[in-house]
């Protein structure tokens, strides 16, 4: 977890009492909610400019046990995330995405044509971790470069999500927590560039939905700076590595970062090779969420670029 010292909050003082404002005034009712004593109804309370959902195959069959959320999910860009050799869910129209964390892996799907049918977008997941090549963690911009090529060339979108623990190679000899050193790499900006869809991998900070909102912020804009065109996702943990989070926490980071980005990858993660660290899976997190943003429904989006998967999604009706 960032220490309070590395919190982004602690840069923009003025934004984080304004935010923690918003974020108290959300969670205390300000919003339109539904009479006392009835239950709002995820059709009556959906946003108008609904959040793209960019999940897993598995968190999105664990989400979908909730009536609530499966209806706004039904109502929503939803972008499916499949592993090689996974099929789509039955029954959830969803814009399917394959995810790589290593390029020599996309290319090797690609030649063997083993993406499922169906298949709109890839997504690159570089990280310093075991599953993407050192290589490619010195230089994530040019294997991001590589992707989108590979990408392209078969009629595919791009979504990169870079994790901030990328930092550590680029800059080990920095003291700057990640987030900072993030930004100061001009990373969203460079892969914005190059990619259709940018994903800030900041469930660390989520903590704080200040610190959250603060970085989000920060990066969406420097990678609009870069590429106009580009939607902006944020990413989001029902069970990250050190402290539990509750679902509290994660609404709160979404009705402080929304509308800066154009949706959330909202991740249920359990202990496993992807993720050593975790603690046990605890899917209520985000179904608590997930339904709670629904039915409080977000402000109206405003930007002329299409959400992630909304493109995508146009080509399946």
């Amino acid at each position: 977890m960032t220490s309070a010292a590395d919190s982004p909050a602690n840069r923009w003082p003025w934004a984080a009492a304004m935010m923690a404002t918003a974020v108290t005034c959300a969670l205390a009712g300000c919003m339109t909610q539904a009479p006392a004593g009835r239950t709002p109804s995820a059709e009556s309370t959906l946003p108008p400019d609904a959040a793209t959902w960019l999940l897993t195959r598995a968190a999105l069959a664990q989400l979908s046990t909730d009536p609530v959320v499966r209806a706004g999910l039904q109502r929503s860009p939803v972008d499916e995330i499949l592993q090689p050799g996974q099929v789509p869910l039955p029954g959830l129209a969803a814009t399917i995405v394959v995810a790589f964390p290593a390029v020599a892996a996309l290319e090797a799907a690609l030649a063997g044509h083993r993406l499922p049918a169906g298949t709109r977008a890839i997504l690159y997941d570089p990280e310093v971790w075991s599953f993407t090549p050192a290589a490619e963690q010195r230089d994530p911009v040019r294997a991001a470069t590589t992707a989108a090529a590979l990408a392209h060339a078969h009629g595919l979108q791009l979504i990169v999500a870079p994790a901030l623990n990328l930092t550590t190679v680029l800059a080990p000899g920095s003291s700057a927590p990640r987030w900072q050193r993030f930004l100061d790499l001009q990373l969203a900006a460079r892969i914005a560039r190059i990619t259709d869809v940018l994903d800030l991998q900041a469930q660390s900070l989520e903590r704080s939905s200040a610190s959250y909102a603060n970085f989000v912020r920060e990066a969406a804009a420097q990678a609009r700076s870069a590429n106009p065109g580009v939607t902006v996702l944020a990413g989001l943990s029902a069970n990250p590595p050190g402290q539990a989070v509750d679902s509290q926490q994660l609404t709160s980071a979404i009705l402080a970062s929304w509308p800066a980005v154009d949706g959330y990858w909202l991740n249920l993660p359990g202990r496993g090779p992807q993720c050593p660290t975790c603690n046990p899976a605890r899917p209520a997190v985000g179904i608590g969420a997930l339904r709670a943003v629904i039915q409080r429904g977000l402000p109206s989006h405003g930007r002329r670029h299409p959400a992630p998967g909304s493109e995508l999604a146009a080509r399946r009706h």
